[in-house]
């Protein structure tokens, strides 16, 4: 028996020999490629932390509030991470961190929807160390996101700006009208104006109140009586222009109208009352000719009913003699008769031909 086991024994050990070799050939595989994923898992978590490790101490220090997985979460949701922090930590700073609706995640929204978050917090710090603007994070962000400049806009509404009308860029340097006797005058205002934040969406630029403005100059002035009325009291022009409420739907609120320089240009209603007069001239010449043309015409006419009348009176006296050889013919008419009917007529022509001497002697 013990030599059968010895027997038996023998081939079973040669196998397990033959198959513990592989497996512990596989279990040294394993154990190799555990290693090299720990050591690239080791090497990832190194670099994130390499990478986020300033940002998170930044926001520790400073008290942003923001976590390094938010930082991750930014980097994966394709938002950059530095602005954020950045504009958080300026509105921690600035003591802005009471605002509930100025969090991070509002931040992120604004940056994905394509606005610019440090631009729309520089605009908070400044609206709230200006203390006469009221600008709220909503506000600020719906501004920004409509193309204003909300920080150009807060820094108009705690400086005013003036504006030119005309504007400089304009083709005319000044703004012409004409008072009711005829006398032009030649304007140039400047307009104070402030951004009206609670209708800078939708509102109207500053192109419309510089129309605006000069409608009114051109209207206060064509009302005005007289040109020397206006250049003794130009607020007077302020004045009528301000009624108007000229910024009305328009992003900008209107602090005062000056008039920076008023000039008498040319006297517009003698020039037209030249012009009328001229074009007057006109109208009656033709009118004139017209009815010189039509008594030249009348004229003719009865030069030819002259024409016509003697034509007929040729042809009556063409009749005469036929009628008084018909009266010979026929014994009506003698000779005696004749001759003294040819008396008669010679008598006629010779009393004609002295009134005609007589009357070239007088």
């Amino acid at each position: 028996m013990q030599i059968l086991f010895r027997q038996d024994w023998g081939p079973m050990q040669d196998l397990g020999v033959k198959l513990g070799t592989p497996l512990l050939a596989a279990n040294g595989m394993f154990l190799l490629i555990g290693g090299f994923a720990a050591i690239i898992a080791i090497i990832v978590v190194l670099a994130v932390i390499s990478r986020y490790a300033r940002l998170w101490i930044q926001s520790v220090t400073t008290g942003a509030g923001i976590s390094i997985f938010d930082l991750i979460r930014m980097s994966l949701r394709k938002v950059n991470p530095n602005v954020i922090l950045r504009s958080k930590i300026m509105a921690t700073k600035a003591g802005l961190d009471g605002d509930e609706e100025l969090t991070t995640k509002a931040l992120e929204a604004h940056y994905l929807a394509g606005g610019n978050v440090p631009l729309v917090i520089r605009s908070l710090i400044a609206a709230r160390k200006a203390k006469i603007v009221t600008l709220g994070f909503k506000q600020a962000t719906a501004i920004d996101l409509a193309g204003r400049n909300v920080l150009e806009a807060v820094q108009t509404s705690v400086y005013p700006r003036v504006i030119d009308c005309p504007a400089r860029d304009s083709k005319r340097a000044t703004l012409d009208a004409v008072a009711k006797n005829g006398i032009q005058l030649k304007v140039r205002a400047r307009v104070t104006v402030r951004a009206n934040l609670d209708q800078l969406i939708g509102g109207a630029t500053e192109e419309t109140i510089v129309a605006r403005v000069g409608e009114g100059i051109v209207s206060a002035i064509g009302s005005a009586d007289t040109h020397a009325h206006v250049l003794e009291n130009p607020d007077t022009i302020t004045k009528a222009v301000l009624s108007r409420k000229l910024d009305s739907q328009t992003a900008f609120e209107i602090v005062s109208i000056d008039i920076a320089d008023i000039d008498v240009g040319d006297n517009i209603g003698a020039r037209l009352q030249a012009d009328q007069a001229e074009a007057d001239t006109r109208v009656a010449r033709a009118q004139a000719e017209g009815r010189r043309a039509m008594a030249v015409s009348a004229e003719q006419e009865e030069f030819a009913k002259i024409e016509e009348n003697r034509s007929h009176l040729v042809e009556a006296e063409a009749e005469v003699p036929r009628a008084m050889a018909e009266a010979f013919r026929s014994g009506k008419l003698g000779i005696l008769d004749y001759y003294k009917m040819k008396n008669v007529q010679a008598d006629t022509d010779m009393r004609s031909s002295i009134a005609n001497v007589g009357g070239r002697g007088n």
